[in-house]
């Protein structure tokens, strides 16, 4: 299998819960925060400074495995499709069925959290629409997995699962440290980059706060950041960012 080439990104997100765009702590869905009752208009912005990429989920998906923002979502991608920016999309997908109607919509890459503990099916959905359309999410609390929308933690290691998985063909993953998560105390660069060992092109997510944590994530040799909270309450400016990222790859 050819290796993906890795270009550094930074992931504006929109988080959906009942069709708003919010933003979740630590992934407490009774500690979330309403930024927009239009997340199309909020993916129109992200898109206007700058964004080649936006990183969607559905929250409620997330926690029942069953689509229930499908309509607001197809709209972002529209939306997307029109300034030829990419989407990648989270949140209870969890089996060929929901991948296969979110790429059949114009999705780039589905991200897959709770399914990628499941070899077979990871080897299926590889198999079927090849690896650059999947993204795993090794989400997790002091390096061990957390499954179900983070509501249920397991005693898997992320590392030794990244490990198994890059043999199974996936070759991105979205690193995210729960209890950083919506905190704007940093990403957990050193998890993100353990795990880039294994073979496989890591995001980092989860407590990105300003323009030195992506500058210092694209200096660790990651593959990206998703950036939420920062976004939204205005310590990280996307324009300055893709600014600087365009500044340093000519350099």
């Amino acid at each position: 299998m050819a290796e993906p080439t890795q270009t550094f990104e930074l992931y504006p997100a929109i988080d959906i819960l009942g069709g708003r765009c919010v933003r979740l702590l630590q992934g407490d869905y009774a500690a979330k925060t309403e930024y927009s009752a239009n997340p199309v208009d909020v993916a129109g912005r992200w898109i206007r400074e700058g964004a080649q990429w936006l990183h969607v989920v559905d929250l409620d998906a997330a926690k029942s495995g069953v689509p229930e923002n499908v309509d607001v979502i197809a709209a972002i991608v529209e939306r997307a499709a029109q300034a030829n920016v990419s989407v990648q999309v989270g949140g209870g997908i969890r089996t060929v069925e929901a991948m296969q109607r979110w790429l059949d919509c114009g999705v780039k890459r589905c991200v897959v959290g709770t399914a990628a503990t499941r070899m077979e099916w990871v080897t299926d959905v590889v198999d079927r629409f090849g690896s650059d359309a999947l993204v795993v999410g090794l989400d997790g609390r002091k390096g061990k997995l957390a499954v179900k929308g983070w509501l249920e933690q397991t005693e898997t290691s992320l590392v030794d699962l990244a490990k198994t998985l890059y043999g199974v063909g996936v070759r991105h993953a979205l690193v995210t440290d729960v209890e950083r998560d919506g905190t704007l105390q940093g990403a957990n660069l050193p998890l993100a980059a353990e795990i880039q060992t294994t073979g496989i092109q890591a995001i980092a997510s989860g407590g990105i706060r300003n323009l030195e944590d992506v500058l210092a994530a694209k200096a660790a040799g990651l593959a990206g950041v998703i950036a939420g909270r920062s976004i939204y309450d205005g310590t990280l400016s996307l324009t300055e960012a893709f600014a600087a990222l365009q500044e340093a790859k000519s350099c």
